[in-house]
């Protein structure tokens, strides 16, 4: 630690008082209390100005070796706010004794029920619906019976790639909905019997035969741009694609392709590559494509229970002690 009388939290995002209030109350914790995200160089600048004990952040900044340069050997502990840690360089932290700790497990109902409400909002064709209220359609169409019409859950084929905590949730919640079988692929399979209706089958198999394809699984090398136009063409017509894993999982012009192609009927996506997608990217432009800006995790509940064990972790490093959820 360093000299100072207590130690230095550098914070890169917005937090309730709350939630950090043992973290306060240990440590000083600058103020951030703009809603406007730091630049990288903003945050980097900031480290290298302040040599922090700790940082508390989120996934918008990325964690490489210049940032740890530029914070510093005295910087003992690194908090996201997130499940996700493509943007931490964990070995690189590892390599200088810096603990990572993150938030798994307590964002795994809200991303669930969020993505059973992107499925049935996919399924059902709300952003259209919503823009024939707007731009006066509504009513002018009611000589054709099939106008709007959607898809059902129910006696449907729904496959989820990559069956961790929240694949399993997603596929416990849509048995509700009666689905006639329920596919998964992930990287083994898993012990599922009792807990869900699950069939373990291969990816191909996967892609061939969903009426619903849900991505659910983390994000690695191996898998980035595996959703391309070569995956959408062996999907049925009549499927729908959706994605609450990342956004760099999707090859986006392919995706952009299938869909004004008609390769696959529709796609409703809580991520995308980059975030925010730029308001002239060619999937807004798309009534079959529902995009949302990365709320799976969005409820206030969950928010605060994450900055929480995020806070814990932070504190825990700053004393020497074990992590509540360490990455590294």
């Amino acid at each position: 630690m360093s000299e100072r009388s207590r130690p230095l939290v550098f914070n890169a995002v917005l937090l309730p008082r709350e939630p950090i209030r043992e973290l306060t109350e240990y440590c000083d914790v600058t103020p951030w209390d703009s809603t406007t995200t730091m630049s990288q160089h903003d945050v980097v600048e900031a480290v290298r100005r302040l040599k922090p004990d700790a940082i508390f952040l989120s996934t918008k900044i990325v964690v490489d070796a210049k940032l740890l340069d530029a914070a510093g050997p005295q910087l003992k502990v690194i908090g996201t706010c997130s499940v996700g840690l493509d943007h931490v360089d964990l070995d690189e932290c590892k390599r200088r004794g810096v603990a990572v700790g993150y938030t798994p497990g307590v964002l795994t109902d809200s991303v669930a029920e969020n993505t059973i409400g992107l499925i049935l909002a996919t399924a059902r064709k709300y952003k259209q619906g919503l823009t024939a209220v707007t731009d006066g359609t509504w009513g002018t169409r009611n000589a054709d019976l099939l106008w709007m019409c959607g898809s059902d859950i129910k006696n449907s084929t729904v496959g989820i790639f990559g069956l961790g905590r929240i694949g399993t949730r997603v596929a416990k919640l849509l048995q509700a909905f009666g689905p006639s079988r329920i596919l998964y692929n992930s990287r083994t399979k898993k012990d599922v019997d009792g807990e869900i209706r699950a069939e373990y089958v291969s990816f191909e198999t996967l892609v061939r035969e969903s009426d619903i394809l849900v991505a659910t699984c983390s994000m690695n090398p191996e898998n980035e741009g595996l959703f391309d136009i070569s995956v959408f063409e062996k999907m049925k017509r009549s499927a729908m694609f959706i994605n609450v894993s990342r956004g760099v999982l999707v090859n986006q012009d392919d995706l952009y392709d299938a869909l004004k192609n008609d390769f696959i009927s529709a796609a409703g996506l809580d991520v995308t590559s980059p975030e925010p997608l730029p308001t002239n990217h060619r999937l807004l432009s798309l009534a079959n494509c529902l995009i949302v800006p990365h709320i799976s995790s969005a409820t206030q509940a969950t928010i605060c229970r994450m900055i929480k064990l995020t806070a814990d972790n932070i504190l825990a490093g700053l004393k020497g002690e074990k992590l509540p959820a360490p990455a590294v």
